[in-house]
């Protein structure tokens, strides 16, 4: 059975061994009561990260940004947005992280930009203007219509029509969201700078956004993929000079600085993973995939669920874990993120079983091959807001989109509409952290930008702080674990149980040590056995850690157990 290369073989990197925290600004901490999380909230509550023990922090965008898309809209990349507070507080924010020892991740957008960037104020007013080059324009179809029919990740055409320079202008996002044409080197050396600028004031790595669409392929073919969302994608996602441009990216950068990138990638395959990530090819260190987060979406529209196993599940998690570690790729692992509903209702059960889902959930992360991102709350299990009551209290650009094509524009019961946004709003991930039972959660004494889940009564960070059985308590074991044991980032990695329904378990190995993980995804028991060609001495093992108060129960797991076993040869 083919499994990983050993430990031994594998290049140590400390991106590789760390934890890290996305800090959702907006919603973390208000310091002055307008609702809006800030600068001040986050330095109010930097100890609190320390506590929990992860080393490094990825915050997304904190530029001027319209506000639109919450940063991912940027005016300007070298100014902070002033609702989170003002460049000396950020400079002394990156200054107590690394008094924590903890490292700073900033998020780059190197594909768009707000419609009201200068840039762009520019490039839209005459064809002469030297901005106009900055951005990707088509003068459309003999008959007037659109370059193409590809549809953006918001559902809607790719095409917007520029009246002062009679042409179409492209952006995969919202019409607010121009392209940026790097297919122009100044455009390129425009990111560089930029990332050079924040680099220079020390911070310790990117998250690129969206870094697989930056190419795109430039004779806007038609196409007939059958899908709502990103339509076309087979043209502007993995495009033709990509791995040039992260190459020249790499080599502009990094002979002047040491820090990580973690690019935002979709629609890849595993051999799109090992080009982008294999050392040798000094593009990015490391890619973060969503394609687990979208087992429970529908291919040709992700605001339409459907059922997934925990095959399926295998599936993915095997592409990952084997194809692209035994190439020497690497991957950053997340199941929840500022773009997806929370992890718990997902994929598991946030009501009888809430506090073990979260933990089985948080076991698996931990214990698979990648370096771990752990979403704001996520450490709490926090839950989905119970319910939005219309459409006028959804903040979530992508579902107004929705709501505006499937209602407005094609007369869909507003009814269903809803019920789909209701499951997947991005909303629910951005509702503000909990911190106690006091009003609003402790988050603002003011009126929050979302609405506090009313849950915060039970699921808060004193509370978890408290309760030696929180979930709370639990992350901090498996964080510690993971810098203590290094066969938890270097361990070689096969999958067992191959065709359980019910159990995902694999092995992890490194050395004479072999640890087995066993996840019940499900809300029954679970039987097993575990061959004894895939392990020695069972007998033998003992327990690191499990979800529940432990019982050596040989071949039955509880409702969404999680066990991790160990023994040494």
């Amino acid at each position: 059975m083919k499994i990983w290369k050993t430990g031994d073989q594998m290049e140590r990197k400390y991106w590789k061994e760390s934890v890290i925290y996305e800090l959702y600004t907006r919603s973390f901490k208000d310091s002055n009561g307008d609702g809006i999380g800030d600068f001040g909230g986050i330095l109010e509550k930097i100890d609190y990260l320390e506590y929990l023990g992860v080393d490094t922090v990825w915050l997304p965008p904190i530029y001027v940004s319209a506000d639109f898309d919450h940063g991912y809209d940027v005016k300007d990349f070298r100014a902070i947005q002033p609702e989170y507070g003002t460049m000396e507080q950020f400079e002394i924010l990156l200054s107590e992280f690394h008094r924590r020892g903890i490292k700073l991740m900033l998020d780059i957008v190197p594909n768009h930009t707000s419609i009201e960037h200068e840039w762009f104020q520019q490039a839209k007013s005459s064809k002469d203007n030297p901005y106009h080059d900055y951005y990707i324009w088509e003068q459309g179809n003999p008959d007037g219509s659109p370059p193409s029919n590809w549809r953006s990740h918001l559902g809607q055409p790719v095409w917007t029509w520029n009246e002062e320079t009679e042409e179409y202008y492209l952006h995969l996002y919202s019409a607010k969201q121009p392209d940026l044409n790097w297919d122009n080197p100044q455009v390129r050396q425009e990111i560089y700078d930029i990332m050079r600028f924040w680099l220079e004031k020390g911070i310790d790595g990117f998250r690129i956004d969206a870094v697989n669409v930056i190419s795109k392929d430039r004779r806007f073919p038609d196409t007939d993929q059958n899908a709502l969302q990103a339509k076309g994608e087979d043209y502007f996602k993995n495009g033709p000079h990509i791995h040039d441009y992260l190459h020249e990216m790499n080599r502009e950068l990094k002979k002047d600085f040491e820090f990580f990138t973690a690019g935002e990638t979709s629609a890849v395959h595993d051999h799109d993973v090992l080009r982008y990530t294999k050392p040798e090819r000094e593009e990015l260190d490391m890619v973060l995939s969503a394609e687990a987060t979208e087992l429970a979406d529908q291919d040709e529209d992700k605001y339409k669920s459907k059922k997934w196993t925990v095959h399926d599940f295998r599936e993915v998690l095997r592409k990952w874990q084997k194809d692209v570690g035994d190439g020497g790729g690497w991957f950053g692992l997340y199941l929840s993120h500022h773009d997806a509903p929370r992890m718990v209702p997902t994929f598991a059960d946030d009501g009888e079983y809430r506090i073990p889902s979260a933990k089985l959930l948080a076991t698996m992360l931990h214990t698979l091959r990648g370096t771990p991102f752990i979403f704001q709350g996520e450490e709490l299990g926090m839950t989905n807001y119970p319910h939005f009551d219309s459409i006028d209290t959804i903040d979530d650009q992508e579902a107004l989109s929705y709501y505006d094509l499937k209602v407005n524009q094609d007369g869909e019961s507003e009814t269903t509409i809803m019920d789909r946004i209701q499951n997947k709003t991005r909303d629910h991930a951005r509702t503000p952290m909990q911190w106690d039972t006091s009003d609003h959660a402790g988050f603002t004494t003011g009126t929050p930008w979302l609405p506090v889940n009313p849950n915060h009564k039970e699921i808060n960070v004193q509370s978890g702080v408290e309760n030696p059985d929180s979930v709370l308590q639990f992350y901090r074991k498996l964080i510690r674990l993971r810098k203590e044991n290094s066969i938890m980032v270097y361990g070689e990695f096969e999958i067992i149980l191959n065709d359980h329904e019910q159990i995902f378990g694999y092995i992890r190995r490194l050395d004479d040590e072999e640890w087995v993980i066993l996840l019940n995804m499900t809300s029954e028991e679970a039987h097993y056995d575990i061959p004894r060609e895939c392990v020695d001495d069972w007998d033998k093992k003992h327990c690191v850690i499990s979800n529940y108060p432990h019982v050596d129960n040989k071949d039955t797991l509880r409702p969404y157990e999680a066990i991790v076993y160990k023994y040494v040869k």
